[in-house]
């Protein structure tokens, strides 16, 4: 790769992560808290990407509440960025990128990670974007399929469609959330791989797509990037402009309807960490399979999450629960029933 022109890496980060309440709030959502590591999903996230043989400076579209965080978490890992685009409204997956694409010019080659994901082998996740990116450089639409380890319901689905060259296929459809026996039927068949809403293409390609299937949506972005004001790496799109854009997810706008998407099944250690019953399972564990955080003391229990960021917690004789302090807020839950949080956030 020394010749080819560097990957601009697209991380979103406009997520509220509502259902990793009480941790994770409107103003300190989830990928901007160490949960996983000692550092944040936000930092691992650009870490992944900085590469500077490989990637371009990032550039990050967030909440503009969040503008302040950014910088700073960015600055304690040593990554400046190329750009830092502050949505002034939530208009879901298709519009964000669109901002970062017509900011990154038509020649760039775009690799879109959301911010708060879990990715445990690297070397994999790298080696799976080197075999999309060819597929990338000829205008193809590429996504990164994640190889199911069972019939999740709580992932969309993409079917995989014809060999387009080694570890490369064509998509041949994608498929919502399914129910647990249609989800089971989808391992079974081996042809489907979770939608873990990675993608890599060129600028160009995204746009022209877009163009074709959702002009509303392109449309907006060039209207709400020539309005734009800057200051230093901060942008901020023309707020009326952005605002008439339709809120569509990229799925939904683009890939389902697009002629030329492939996908790259990639076995990465993936998670969205999409839930506290999804955070333990990522978790260490002690004899007992309980995880605890540092300020927790547990006499007798199998089982359970229980994770605190201030106050002491004690417990005894009980298991399978998640217990998560946080603040002047508790909130108590059976494992198994964390999607719950979401319902105590609102």
């Amino acid at each position: 790769m020394n010749n080819a022109p560097l990957i601009t890496p697209v991380i979103l980060s406009g997520g509220a992560g509502t259902r990793l309440w009480p941790m994770s709030t409107a103003d300190i959502p989830k990928q901007f808290l160490a949960l996983t590591d000692s550092l944040t999903m936000f930092q691992l996230t650009a870490k992944r990407a900085a590469d500077t043989s490989r990637f371009a400076p990032p550039i990050i579209v967030a909440n503009a509440r969040h503008a302040a965080l950014i910088e700073s978490q960015l600055a304690a890992i040593g990554i400046t960025p190329g750009a830092i685009i502050l949505e002034p409204c939530a208009r879901n997956t298709a519009p964000a990128i669109a901002l970062a694409a017509v900011h990154a010019g038509p020649d760039a080659n775009l690799l879109v990670m959301p911010s708060d994901h879990v990715i445990a082998n690297e070397p994999a996740f790298v080696a799976a974007i080197l075999v999309a990116l060819p597929f990338a450089h000829q205008g193809w639409l590429a996504t990164f399929g994640i190889k199911a380890t069972g019939p999740e319901t709580g992932y969309g689905y993409i079917q995989t469609g014809t060999l387009l060259a080694d570890g490369v296929h064509r998509v041949k459809a994608f498929r919502e959330k399914p129910d647990a026996e249609r989800a089971a039927q989808m391992i079974a068949d081996g042809d489907h791989v979770w939608n873990g809403g990675i993608f890599l293409f060129g600028a160009a390609a995204f746009l022209s797509a877009l163009d074709e299937h959702a002009p509303a949506i392109a449309d907006a972005a060039h209207a709400a990037m020539a309005g734009a004001t800057h200051q230093g790496a901060l942008i901020r799109p023309d707020a009326d402009a952005f605002a008439a854009s339709p809120s569509d997810s990229i799925d939904f706008a683009l890939m389902e309807k697009a002629a030329r998407v492939a996908v790259v099944p990639v076995n990465m250690g993936w998670s969205d960490v999409g839930s506290w019953d999804a955070l333990y399972e990522l978790g260490t564990k002690d004899a007992a399979a309980n995880c605890l955080s540092e300020n927790v003391r547990l006499l007798e229990g199998s089982g359970n999450l229980i994770h605190s960021d201030g106050i002491k917690i004690s417990i005894s004789g009980l298991d399978n629960l998640i217990v998560i302090a946080s603040g002047n807020d508790v909130m108590i839950l059976p494992r198994g029933s964390s999607q719950d949080a979401k319902k105590f956030s609102a």
